[in-house]
């Protein structure tokens, strides 16, 4: 396991990446509550209930307002005139009161409630759909486990703002606004007094205010990075326990932890604090105010209801400033989440649709041609993986690719399938230049079966599927038994139906590649890619998947990468690769008899064995026989 970069080498490492392959990387930027507009286009399609919402929020607040009126006039009239009568209405309109403020306060939170939901469940979609479509060179220079949390962790500190926050901070500066025009009306005088004590509230809102949101960012890229370790490490579970590093890890991940919780902690610290201030500050005013109003009426300046009520709508004021000030530390972490989620959104994917793509000839031939291309990584600018490479197949051929590791194999799939275009130089497909194709549909006339294949979290016949949905259970068990994976299959628990594991873990690596080869099967392609297909399988199962891939391979293009030679020696072409240039193309025995690095990698191969068969053998082997 790697040691895990500090925040800051995370963002300077980001943007060297991001400067290497042109690309500008995800990074933290200032942070303030202007990104929170990016969630007005989410709102737009709810104003019915957003218009509900406003009106039970406002119904509820003006029925809190009320209480303050009522409370005056219970005291004036009821109390001061001995009015048992007016005392019964009063409190029947007390009760009515309670009830509508109750009835309102119902509405507002489903209200409020649904929108968060519905908002947070659009926007997941929307980041889970544009992210699927960025091309692998954007995950060379961000790290999935800080895709994943911007998808869990900032989506849920959204949804708490969307569907709790927003209302409360709605509702609360709507008392703020009426309990001070309330206080205007009731006692000019007094009022004026609290407009003394608003600067000492607010400096402390502002200077804490900034550092509770410098906080709240850090704390939120402490639980990425503690996720992005999480995350590498699971995966690697079987090395840790290989290497007896449980307790390394464990230690690591607990520092880890530990970092993430004093960040938190200093958060939290500067929120109590500034909640404590306010509090302190406000509730010390209306004491002090209280007594000054006590003196106007006892000098009959103003009556007990009209103190009473001035009281009741100081409270008001202030209980809304201090839930003002709680919350605006959730809507500057809200913010940072929207920045963060919106970065990526902005995010362009460097393989597009062109604007007007030219449809690919049909049928499909699988006639492929690789013309001048020069291409290097985006992690890897500098160093080229292909440069001036050019090669032709011809439909139905099917061709080897060999070479020493880092000659450019892998690279010849990549730009075959897409994944990244060259920087100069052109890849045809049909005799179609893929950029001025639809990617989709270059990638539907290819399959690929991979060294190291992908099997999802789910039953093997959904794993088989995937290489086309509409598949019927016969086309399914078809494909299985043409990759010879069908008896295996059978014999699970469940057979087709049986769950597979995270990433396969029930199969061996022999059945999960001959899963990955069904699948590729049921793609009916007119290209096949195949990556060392039979390198994790027995000597029996890869002699039945040798048989079953000359009946896929027959009248197919296949692009076979070899590791090892002895597997590719009836192919009509091979291909040798060094160094990202194409160096000799012919069969088995005519690259034996050029000599070369063909000959050098095959004698590393053959050597030993033939060796052990005696000088015969060697010498049919130095042959190409």
């Amino acid at each position: 396991m790697f040691r895990e970069p500090s925040y800051v080498e995370t963002d300077q490492q980001s943007r060297q990446a991001a400067g290497a392959g042109g690309r500008k990387a995800m990074r933290p930027k200032r942070v303030d509550l202007k990104p929170l507009r990016n969630l007005l286009p989410s709102l737009r399609p709810y104003r019915w209930p957003i218009a509900g919402a406003v009106l039970a929020l406002t119904v509820s607040a003006l029925s809190v307002l009320g209480l303050g009126m009522g409370l005056q006039a219970l005291i004036d009239r009821g109390f001061a005139e001995d009015d048992a009568a007016l005392l019964d209405q009063g409190l029947l309109i007390l009760l009515g009161v309670i009830t509508l403020m109750a009835a309102a306060s119902y509405f507002r939170f489903y209200f409020v409630s649904w929108i968060g939901e519905r908002v947070i469940a659009d926007l997941r979609a929307r980041v889970f759909r544009h992210v699927i479509t960025l091309d692998p060179g954007f995950y060379e220079t961000n790290k999935t486990a800080e895709i994943t949390s911007r998808l869990t962790a900032d989506m849920t500190v959204l949804q708490v703002v969307v569907g709790s926050t927003a209302s409360i901070f709605l509702r609360n500066l709507l008392m703020l606004a009426g309990g001070t025009v309330m206080l205007l009306i009731t006692s000019a005088k007094m009022t004026g007094l609290v407009a003394l004590v608003i600067p000492l509230v607010v400096v402390p809102i502002i200077v804490f205010g900034r550092k509770v949101r410098v906080l709240s960012r850090a704390s939120q890229d402490r639980v990425a990075a503690l996720g992005s370790y999480l995350d590498e490490t699971l995966h690697a579970v079987r090395t840790v326990q290989a290497h007896a590093h449980e307790p390394l890890e464990q230690q690591r991940f607990a520092g880890r932890a530990e970092d993430a919780f004093d960040t938190a902690i200093q958060r939290v610290r500067a929120r109590a604090l500034l909640t404590a201030f306010v509090i302190l500050l406000v509730f010390a005013a209306v004491g002090v105010i209280l007594w000054i109003g006590g003196h106007d009426v006892l000098a009959g300046r103003i009556t007990a209801g009209e103190l009473s009520a001035f009281v009741f709508y100081a409270v008001v004021v202030a209980g809304a400033t201090g839930a003002l000030s709680e919350v605006i530390g959730d809507l500057q972490r809200a913010a940072g989440a929207t920045e963060r989620l919106f970065d990526l959104l902005a995010t362009e994917p460097a393989i597009a649709p062109p604007a007007n793509p030219i449809p690919l000839p049909a049928p499909a031939e699988g006639r492929i041609a690789f013309e001048d291309v020069t291409f290097a990584y985006p992690a890897r600018p500098d160093t080229p993986a292909l440069e001036r490479f050019g090669l032709s197949v011809a439909p139905g051929e099917s061709l080897a690719l060999v070479g020493p590791s880092g000659a450019g194999k892998s690279t010849v799939f990549h730009l075959l399938l897409r994944f990244y275009d060259p920087q100069s130089g052109s890849v045809r497909l049909d005799g179609v230049d893929v950029r001025r194709a639809d990617p989709r549909a270059v990638r539907a006339r290819i399959g690929v079966v991979p060294q190291d294949p992908v099997i999802f979290s789910a039953s093997a016949a959904e794993n088989i599927r995937y290489g086309r949905p509409e598949a019927s259970m016969a086309d399914i068990r078809a494909a299985a038994a043409a990759a010879h994976a069908l008896d295996f299959i059978e014999k699970l628990p469940a057979g087709f139906d049986t769950f597979l594991g995270e990433k396969g873990v029930r199969l061996s690596g022999g059945q999960r590649q001959r899963i990955a080869l069904a699948r590729a099967i049921l793609r009916d392609p007119a290209v096949l890619l195949l990556d060392e297909a039979t390198s994790s399988l027995d000597a029996e199962s890869e002699r039945m998947v040798q048989e079953a891939l000359k009946d896929v391979m027959r009248d197919r293009t296949t692009i076979v990468i070899a590791h090892r030679l002895a597997t590719v020696q009836n192919v009509d072409r091979i291909a040798v690769l060094d160094g990202g240039r194409l160096v000799a193309t012919g069969t088995h025995a005519q690259l034996m008899r050029q000599g070369g690095l063909y000959a050098r990698l095959a004698a590393l191969q053959f050597d030993q064995a033939a060796a052990s068969r005696g000088p015969e053998s060697l010498a049919r082997v130095a042959a190409g026989e």
